[in-house]
């Protein structure tokens, strides 16, 4: 084993300076720290299914800043376990990876990442660095793998809009961050006011989790990501809980943004295809959707702070290869300082449906373009402001949602097609303060 990927068979603080000795003599040779010598490591392994008990905590509005904002978050970190065991037997081997029940195979160096992928189930990466071009590849790891992000990961510059910086699948895993961790996307290498839309060649999608099953990612702490942070593409069972997503760095212009921040397309969350997905206890930071829920069913968005963004969304819809939204529910959650509250979007002239969506328990404040938004008139760039019949919305249901708009704002915008809307409720809706004045062409009522 490479002294960059030592396999400890013992728990790991994460302040601790060093878990264990380096080898000396062969880079083949397993290091397993002394048990009555070595410090903890929080290794997550397990999550407790006892209920979260919530209290009032305070998040930075970002890492520099002394700006901050209340949210609920988790009492207890429930995704973080302590891995002991009495002793180990390593046998001698000549082999880059080994495989030690119990152990954690800690990661320092890029080249010994993909060994211990494939040989590992507790898995550390502790300050890793990965090259230009180099993808932090956990797409193959094992049923049942541990990932723990410890101290500071960073990336070298990758102009390309195809390649993933972080890539994760598997089934029944636990990917998870050591306390005080950060997962730095480097953005400010990319950043040009443009995103996804032009510009320099950049990342289009930072981490992309796919095909994964019955798993769960917790408590990461991410910033700087140069487009979208996370795609969520074809998973089933998963639970994403506790992370912050801080992208305020990209608020600012740059020189290359002609006067606009600097970030864009930064959405948080963009889940597709997807089924049985909970995002929950979260709080993001950005410059687009907090949350965008272009296809899937049985998807639960709960108890998160969204700012600087364009608000919890559907959409857009259609003109993809699957356009199908059923059941999804957004709850509990604030939504501040960003362009929309509530908003479900379809694009002008595909196909597509939309049925049984909840907003519940949903505030707002600060809104500059809409508090509550359903368009049928979408394009990236600009709506055209003739709705179309291709996307049905149905079954949707507006329950304490509270809030205000900006003297800029509207209150309400609901431009439906021609007889693509239907069964649309409003109970306990409540924005204000919008200086522009609301127009809903449906329900026939007009807007709440």
């Amino acid at each position: 084993m490479s002294s960059a990927c030592s396999c400890l068979d013992t728990a790991w603080a994460t302040d601790s300076a060093s878990a264990a000795s380096e080898p000396t003599t062969t880079a083949a040779a397993v290091v397993v720290a002394s048990t009555s010598t070595a410090a903890a490591v929080p290794v997550a392994t397990s999550t407790s299914s006892s209920p979260t008990t919530f209290v009032t905590a305070t998040r930075a509005a970002s890492s520099t800043s002394s700006t901050s904002a209340a949210v609920e978050v988790p009492s207890t970190t429930a995704a973080a376990v302590v891995v002991t065991t009495a002793a180990a037997e390593v046998a001698s081997s000549s082999s880059e990876a080994a495989v030690i029940t119990g152990s954690a195979c800690v990661v320092s160096e890029y080249a010994s990442l993909s060994s211990a992928v494939a040989s590992c189930t507790n898995i550390v990466l502790s300050d890793l660095y990965a090259p230009p071009s180099s993808t932090i590849d956990l797409s193959s790891l094992q049923t049942g793998a541990s990932v723990t992000f410890a101290g500071t990961t960073t990336f070298g510059d990758t102009f390309d809009d195809d390649f993933d910086p972080i890539v994760i699948s598997g089934t029944n895993l636990t990917i998870t961050g050591a306390d005080g961790h950060v997962i730095e996307g480097n953005g400010e290498a990319y950043w040009d006011g443009e995103g996804s839309n032009g510009g320099q060649d950049k990342p289009d999608h930072f981490i992309v989790v796919k095909d994964v099953y019955y798993s769960e990612i917790t408590n990461l702490n991410i910033v700087n990501w140069p487009v979208h942070c996370f795609e969520i593409e074809d998973v089933e069972h998963l639970t994403i809980s506790g992370l912050t997503l801080n992208n305020t760095a990209g608020d600012a212009a740059n020189s290359a943004s002609d006067g606009d921040p600097a970030a864009h397309n930064s959405d948080g969350f963009d889940i597709s295809k997807s089924t049985y997905v909970t995002v929950e206890n979260t709080v993001v930071y950005n410059q687009d959707d907090c949350v965008a829920v272009t296809s899937g069913s049985n998807i639960v968005i709960d108890n998160l702070y969204c700012s600087g963004g364009h608000g919890l969304s559907i959409g857009s819809i259609g003109g993809k290869s699957d356009n199908v939204v059923d059941t999804v529910t957004f709850k509990n959650s604030q939504v501040v300082d960003s362009e929309n509250g509530c908003r479900i979007k379809s694009n002008a002239d595909t196909t597509g449906s939309v049925t049984n969506v909840i907003y519940q328990n949903i505030t707002m404040s600060g809104i500059s373009d809409y508090g509550i938004d359903i368009q049928q008139d979408y394009l990236n760039g600009g709506a055209t402001g003739d709705p179309t019949d291709g996307v049905t919305i149905s079954s949707i249901s507006f329950i304490d949602v509270t809030g205000t708009a900006t003297d800029d704002g509207m209150d309400y915008y609901i431009l439906c097609g021609s007889d693509s809307c239907s069964d649309f409720s409003f109970s306990g809706v409540s924005i204000t303060g919008g200086g522009e004045t609301s127009s809903c062409n449906y329900p026939s009522s007009g807007c709440p």
